[in-house]
């Protein structure tokens, strides 16, 4: 059968992300309700083609082995106050990382402050600075379309390295749960605008053996040690898991008995995933911070020193992996992302993770991204600051699912 044949109709029910956290009662409840039990949930079927690539997006996230730089400090007769390194888990701690830059800000009495960086962090902690009542320039060389903030994966990833266990050490987990329940509380005010610039979409985890089979620590043969001993992390097991502690809000996943697993993998789990979509969502921000009487001004640094002739006495400082040039910050490990971007699928409305790659289907396109296709678990990318696109990366990770979606079960598609 041509590929036009096999994925030829087919009505979408939908059923959300596959994820880690234990189960809310309410949220359990209302998977539940999603299909009649003993039945297999109808899904429209993905079409991921190599010959469809639309658009190869790389991001660097900025990594900090102690996490997220949070600290004040001055700059000649200026008060810089940082925000950046959030590795993987920027969009999804913006707003909680915003709230504690601003508090910082607020506790000086400015009337003005200057905000560098328009990726999501500077452009939500502007926003958060308007909202405490101050007047705000974002001082950038990009303005958000053009940032890296855009390049990445675009869904609710608090935890995703954002810290090592032991560099963090145990006072950043309250730090880091802060952000987290601040930022979810404030996307929900999000949802159900026009253009859906925050959504939930069913995503699925998709595997070939028992998710509670013991999974082997990814083996890196060139780990010499770990990060007190190298000043570079050499295995997955040393960066921190955080997730429990939020637990009780993040809606849970659930293991599909084998009558209702849609796909020809034998095990799938299902959960609740929030995404970023993020053209209607940025266009959204950049709205709002305009129509607040935000001014932005087009400009680049290259030393802190820069920033002395600045107008604002206070300056927070949100320029993502830049810093690490900017302010000589060699504590920034990058850790390279892509993702393929094909035509917009809209009948589709939900996410695939299986053998170390991610579909994503969104209002601005289907996305896909290799994370672990090498088996190197969190090591993936690590270290790695090579920006451009590969395609051969991207079409090995387009043929998991092309492969997945021709075994299609009969009756699906």
């Amino acid at each position: 059968m041509g590929r036009r044949g096999l994925f030829a109709g087919s009505l979408a029910l939908g059923a959300l992300a596959g994820g880690r956290w234990a189960s809310v009662p309410a949220a359990a409840a209302a998977l539940r309700r999603t299909a009649v039990p003993g039945t297999v949930p109808r899904l429209v079927p993905m079409r991921p083609h190599a010959d469809q690539i639309t658009d190869i997006k790389v991001c660097l996230r900025p990594f900090r082995a102690a996490g997220p730089r949070l600290d004040v400090e001055r700059v000649g007769e200026k008060v810089v106050i940082h925000n950046y390194g959030h590795g993987g888990s920027g969009w999804s701690l913006s707003w909680g990382s915003a709230e504690m830059a601003v508090g910082k800000a607020a506790a000086l009495s400015p009337r003005r402050v200057a905000v560098v960086g328009c990726g999501v962090i500077g452009l939500t902690t502007a926003l958060t600075a308007q909202r405490a009542g101050l007047d705000v320039t974002i001082y950038t060389r990009d303005l958000l379309p053009h940032t890296r903030s855009v390049r990445a994966n675009g869904s609710w990833t608090p935890d995703s390295r954002v810290a090592l266990t032991a560099p963090a050490g145990p006072q950043f987990a309250d730090t880091w749960e802060r952000m987290a329940r601040y930022s979810w509380k404030s996307y929900r005010d999000y949802l159900g605008l026009p253009g859906n610039p925050i959504d939930f979409r069913d995503s699925y985890v998709l595997s070939d053996t028992p998710f509670d089979a013991p999974e082997p620590e990814p083996e890196n043969p060139d780990h010499k040690g770990d990060y007190a001993s190298t000043g570079m992390p050499q295995q997955s097991s040393e960066f921190a898991r955080y997730g429990e502690r939020i637990r009780d809000i993040i809606p849970a996943s659930e293991l599909l008995p084998a009558q209702e697993n849609p796909f020809a993998v034998p095990y799938a789990r299902r959960a609740p995933l929030m995404i970023f979509n993020f053209g209607a969502y940025g266009h959204l921000l950049l709205s709002e911070f305009h129509q607040a009487g935000g001014r932005i001004v087009i400009r680049e640094f290259h030393t802190p020193a820069d920033m002395k002739n600045l107008p604002e006495p206070v300056i927070i400082n949100c320029p993502g992996y830049a810093a690490r040039d900017l302010w000589g910050d060699r504590s920034l490990i990058p850790v390279r992302g892509q993702t393929a971007w094909l035509p917009p699928q809209p009948d589709v409305a939900y996410g695939v993770r299986y053998k170390g790659a991610s579909a994503l289907s969104k209002s601005d396109g289907l996305m896909i991204q290799g994370f672990d296709m090498s088996g190197l678990g969190e090591m993936d990318g690590v270290g790695n600051s090579f920006e451009h696109a590969d395609r051969s990366e991207a079409e090995k990770a387009i043929g998991i699912f092309e492969n997945l979606f021709a075994r299609f079960p009969a009756g699906q598609g």
